[in-house]
């Protein structure tokens, strides 16, 4: 079913001239599509992998404020993204949720540390008052709340607030593809752009399909660039010249086993000096980051990058036990595109921020999307659709609300069905939340397909894999409208599965093969050895 709707799509992509062809499904790429389809622009989106499979699936799952701006002085910056933040959690409060961060200033640090909580008290001001209030604590204090913390170097430590995706962020990134898909958007993944020319009016794009092998060519009146850290390389491809360019940092994290009951994000500085968190993922805990300057957005975890990560928060923790490296569970790691003006790396690559650029080129009609943070997501949208409409693009829906969760009325209406049918009652015991409540975080609208689903088949509502919050008809409604082409895409980015159980525990769970049934039909064993094979060559 996945393939069906992937391979409808693909022959559309070839039967008509577009408004606006989209390259990258990254962040960047999938509200640029939202934004534009939702205002009823013809939109097209190609990506090489699959979606969100680059960056956007290895942030820190943080929707925050940049509060570390401020010790830069960028405080506008600091200011936009905070108002970016509380947009997101007014417009999707069962995803975006404020967090609290517990903080511990270390003797020696540059700054003092109620010196720290004024800066947290600025930024609560900066964001509107749209959070609890920051509070200082002692040493005593913050070991008394937190015993987990090693407090024998602690001069004082702050508590503030910011936000964090529920779920993980592949899957908030998904679902601006399936909002633009809705809007008539003509999306798809394992599409890669092999060649782009400009001929009178149009650019035209040969693409190949990366499954299959074949060629396809699209044709638009404007091409973006969203390819994240590959942008350079595509306007390379285009023949695009920008002022623009990007330099990478390479940041990876650690999931290990919960290390604290309590649901806040315990923040540090590490020895380099910069923040460190270990951030709650329900009942795991991801732990990082690093700030590796690369030359290459092809990156993985080293040995010393993995050693660094623990042998901070070992010294950050008071544990039982010292973590090591057999105590992960799994491994994050990408690159950040920081947006530098000019070419090359002699810049201070360390104080670039994570602000977008969005520079038109000057051949006609095409633009390219530099840098971005996930918190400034839908302002991303909105300036491209601005830009589009510069360039002659109509615009037939310019004041059409284009992201955001259903309306209030629409989950009540779902609420009370699910009660109704006592939903809930059929949670697995395992799980951390109710039927009801993540069914309608995750599918919205498209929820109340589960619940009729259930009605005719109560068993839907059980879990296939053990420990992984996924049951039988959600599996069932991945196949139908997720475009899940390759196992990986449901248990690395549709969900976090593969983020939170072990890999051996994965690999012999019962459901398994069931779930591969479901999701890809006759090619169920040809995916689930793909999956298998991928895995054992990672161990």
């Amino acid at each position: 079913m996945a393939v069906s709707l992937r391979g409808s799509n693909l022959e559309k992509l070839t039967e008509q001239v577009y408004d606006v062809l989209i390259v990258g499904g990254g962040i960047n790429g999938a509200v640029a599509a939202a934004a534009l389809a939702g205002r009823g622009v013809k939109v097209a989106l190609i990506e090489k992998e699959d979606f969100a499979s680059g960056a956007s699936s290895n942030s820190s799952n943080l929707a925050w404020g940049g509060i570390k701006y401020l010790e830069s002085h960028e405080y506008l910056l600091v200011n936009k993204l905070c108002k970016s933040r509380n947009e997101l959690m007014r417009a999707y409060p069962s995803t975006v949720k404020e967090i609290r961060f517990f903080t511990t200033i270390q003797r020696g640090f540059r700054f003092w540390s109620f010196f720290v909580f004024l800066g947290a008290v600025l930024y609560w001001i900066m964001g509107r008052f749209k959070t609890a209030s920051p509070r200082y604590y002692t040493a005593k204090d913050l070991e008394r709340r937190e015993p987990v913390v090693n407090t024998s170097n602690a001069a004082g430590g702050l508590e503030y607030s910011d936000c964090y995706l529920y779920d993980n962020d592949a899957r908030f990134v998904f679902n601006f593809i399936r909002t633009s898909l809705n809007y008539g958007c003509i999306a798809t993944n394992y599409v890669e752009s092999v060649a782009n020319r400009r001929v009178g009016e149009l650019w035209y794009t040969t693409a190949r399909d990366c499954m299959s092998g074949e060629e396809l060519q699209i044709r638009s009146r404007v091409l973006i660039n969203a390819c994240g850290p590959y942008a350079d390389a595509h306007n390379k491809l285009s023949g695009e010249s920008t002022d623009y360019h990007h330099l990478f940092s390479k940041g990876i994290h650690l999931i290990v086993d919960r290390v604290t009951d309590n649901k806040r994000v315990l923040t540090f500085f590490a020895s380099d000096g910069r923040l460190f968190f270990l951030i709650p993922m329900g009942p795991k805990t991801c732990i990082g980051t690093t700030d590796t300057q690369v030359e290459d957005p092809e990156v993985g975890v080293t040995p010393q990058d993995r050693q660094f990560v623990l042998d901070n928060v070992n010294a950050l923790l008071d544990l039982d036990e010292p973590l090591v490296p057999e105590n992960v569970i799994a491994e994050r790691v990408g690159v950040r595109p920081l947006a530098m003006q000019g070419e090359g790396g002699a810049a201070d690559w360390v104080q670039l921020s994570r602000k977008h650029v969005i520079e038109q080129s000057e051949h006609h009609r095409h633009l390219t999307i530099f840098g971005g943070k996930l918190t400034d997501c839908l302002n991303v949208g909105d300036e491209v659709v601005d830009k589009v409409a510069d360039m002659g693009v109509i615009i037939p829906y310019p004041e059409n609300r284009w992201y955001g969760e259903p309306s209030s009325s629409q989950r009540d209406e779902f609420m009370l069905q699910a009660r109704l049918m006592n939903l809930d009652a059929l949670t697995d015991s395992s799980s951390s939340e109710s039927l009801s409540e993540r069914f309608w975080r995750r599918y919205g609208t498209a929820a109340f397909g589960l619940l009729e689903r259930i009605r005719e088949d109560e068993s839907c509502a059980t879990l296939l894999i053990e420990s992984a919050e996924y049951t039988r008809c959600e599996i069932e409604l991945a196949a139908r409208r997720e475009m899940v082409v390759k196992l990986e895409d449901f248990m690395r980015r549709r969900s976090k599965i593969e983020q939170v159980i072990r890999w051996e525990n994965i690999e012999s769970a019962p459901g398994l093969k069931e779930a591969c049934d479901i999701l890809f039909g006759e090619q169920a064993n040809l995916r689930l050895q793909e999956y298998l094979s991928r895995g054992q060559s990672s161990q």
